[in-house]
């Protein structure tokens, strides 16, 4: 099982970014994708997940900004980054949540917003 992060980059606060994350190598046995990010010298948090029934749960921080939704025929989730705050500066990372094979996790994809 692989997962790729992609979508990262730089913005100014206010704007938006789109992060995308495609599984390969997995077709069934998926429970949920997820989203979590690293801050510099902070520890990892979980940002949003999206179940394979299709609900969804945010970080408090991030509720009303972001949105995650996904294409289950690509295996692929997204994160709709919008109205980005320097505190959402980090390295973004998908986690892939299986039924019966543990976790996966992707490469991360960096976002950095500047004031």
């Amino acid at each position: 099982v692989q997962l790729q992060a992609s979508g990262g980059g730089s913005v100014q606060a206010g704007g938006s970014l789109r992060l995308s994350c495609v599984a390969s190598g997995v077709r069934y046995n998926i429970s949920a994708m997820v989203w979590y990010r690293q801050a510099p010298g902070k520890q990892r948090e979980l940002v949003a997940t999206i179940t394979s029934g299709g609900s969804t749960d945010y970080a408090d921080s991030v509720k009303g900004r972001f949105t995650i939704s996904r294409a289950n025929a690509k295996n692929t989730v997204f994160l709709q980054m919008n109205s980005l705050k320097p505190e959402d500066t980090a390295v973004y990372y998908c986690k892939l949540r299986t039924y019966i094979s543990g976790d996966y996790w992707g490469q991360g994809t960096l976002v950095t917003v500047s004031s």
